[in-house]
């Protein structure tokens, strides 16, 4: 008996459940002078145009969160990350992004003394990007503080 493999299309079915957007951000940690840095990229778009944020965006139809995370690191600092991300966890409380029901896949990139002289350069919409002392981190758009908080506990 041969088996039949079933071939689904778009709109096949349906789900009367709202659906959250996804995003997935990057929280990058370095070895300082004096202290663990993180990596942070000036908005250059609304919501939140000209605060700082984590590198990150939307997860888009075709990728896993992790290759999201990559390439949004990639397009926002103009460096590429080939180490390990390492999931830092998820966040979707109510009211963390302003265009409306969005969870966040927030992932940690630790580099070490060989990775700290990453080339920025900041495209897409960063409009900056900076290294700043985790312990002296500036205020920062949507829920991205306690991000930092939360990859910064098992660092």
């Amino acid at each position: 008996m041969t088996r039949q493999r079933l071939r689904y299309t778009r709109g096949m079915f349906s789900y009367p459940y709202p659906r959250p957007a996804l995003t997935a951000d990057v929280v990058a940690v370095r070895p300082g002078t004096e202290a663990i840095e993180v990596l942070l990229i000036r908005r250059g778009h609304d919501p939140f145009v000209g605060m700082w944020a984590l590198p990150g965006g939307f997860v888009e139809e075709w990728e896993s969160p992790e290759g999201a995370a990559r390439r949004e690191f990639a397009e926002e600092t103009g460096a590429a990350w080939r180490g390990e991300l390492r999931l830092v966890g998820v966040f979707g409380n109510r009211g963390r992004d302003p265009r409306g029901w969005t969870v966040a896949c927030a992932y940690l990139a630790q580099m070490d003394e060989q990775d700290v002289e990453l080339e920025l350069a900041p495209a897409d919409d960063a409009s900056e990007a900076a290294w700043f002392p985790a312990r002296a981190l500036p205020p920062m758009a949507f829920d991205h503080q306690e991000i930092v908080a939360a990859a910064l506990e098992i660092v």
